[in-house]
């Protein structure tokens, strides 16, 4: 019997890499779902796109290294592709999820060496490149469906993603405006820029951006990504510290913060139900290649991707931040797993 020695992720249950990776996209279908349904068909072709793209960077790669074209049945390419798609705003022209993709596969994934090698989460290095390259495309969010004032179909989604107009000719600039003549913007978008102006937490909520828990739209879509991450527990895909650690730290943060200043803060609820918290706690930041791999270190490393978030919300220049506290924690994993290594049993302390 040959003894095979291999990197990670490795996980205990048995699985092989590519059910365990199936599995996650399984759980990601629920938020897929609320995504599509408050922001229009766009998402679901930009997730189509990307795995397109996925596949294809990941084949053309594999050749050129001479390596078997098997391993494209790992679904770590899916994987990529589907955190990148629903990441994209709904209309993003088509070559933004292409750059983003192939970036992903190519540079962030298979430059180190393929799966298991990469030092950074490959979804979020791409997110950031995107961000940091395009942020008009990489802001332009549709307002949820209840409040756009030009209902977007499915032929108008295509066309708008690949001419840049919908079959009737509006612009996705266009799409973002609401019936009150403003144009949309994200609930966190709206909360930064409101207290860059001056405004109080409570002028700033009269948006009509704002309604129920933490935005409309974005609220369930969070709730749908945090069904998804329950049930990636439920199967025992991923373990219990990472996630805790975010979420618990991140309203702890905010709390402390909106007691200090209520008018000049965001409220828990909405670091917890806005933007991209659910999907980063429980299907980013928990990728077994780039996270801790102790328990104390899984503790600490989402403690501080929790503390990185609320921040960089709070006073940095992007209203979203768990990409970039994703990628700085990345950062520390070597230093973290060092210093909460287990003692080996019986060694002198």
């Amino acid at each position: 019997m040959a003894f095979t020695i291999s990197s990670s992720p490795h996980d205990r249950a048995p699985l092989d890499t590519a059910t365990l990776m199936r599995r996650v996209c399984y759980c990601l279908i629920p938020g897929i779902l609320a995504q599509c349904w408050f922001f229009g068909w766009g998402s679901l072709i930009q997730i189509l796109l990307a795995v397109l793209t996925a596949y294809g960077a990941e084949a053309l790669v594999l050749a050129l290294r001479g390596r078997p074209l098997r391993q494209l049945k790992d679904n770590s390419a899916l994987l990529t592709a589907l955190l990148i798609g629903i990441a994209l705003p709904s209309l993003a022209p088509w070559w933004l999820v292409v750059i983003g993709t192939a970036f992903a596969i190519i540079v962030a994934k298979q430059l180190y060496g393929g799966i298991g090698q990469n030092l950074f989460n490959p979804a979020m290095v791409a997110y950031v490149l995107l961000l940091v390259s395009f942020p008009l495309h990489m802001t332009s969010w549709l307002p949820p469906l209840e409040l756009q004032l030009y209902p977007v179909t499915f032929a108008d989604s295509l066309s708008a993603i690949f001419t840049g107009f919908t079959l009737d000719g509006f612009s996705p600039h266009q799409l973002r405006e609401l019936a009150d003549g403003t144009t949309m913007a994200t609930p966190l978008d709206t909360l930064k820029t409101g207290f860059t102006q001056g405004h109080t937490g409570g002028e700033i909520l009269s948006s009509p951006v704002f309604g129920g828990l933490a935005g409309i739209g974005w609220q369930w879509v969070n709730l749908a990504y945090l069904a998804g991450g329950l049930m990636l527990l439920r199967l025992k895909l991923i373990s219990w510290p990472i996630p805790v650690a975010i979420l618990g730290s991140l309203l702890l943060f905010s709390l402390l913060g909106f007691l200090v200043a209520p008018d000049g803060t965001a409220s828990p609820m909405m670091h917890l139900l806005s933007g991209a918290t659910m999907i980063g706690a429980f299907f980013i930041a928990t990728d077994p290649v780039s996270a801790s791999t102790t328990f104390r270190g899984r503790l600490i490393y989402g403690v501080l991707i929790g503390l990185l978030i609320y921040l960089i919300r709070t006073f940095g220049g992007y209203p979203d931040a768990v990409a970039f506290a994703v990628l700085l924690a990345n950062i520390t994993v070597p230093m973290i797993d060092a210093l909460t290594k287990p003692t080996t049993y019986g060694a002198a302390r």
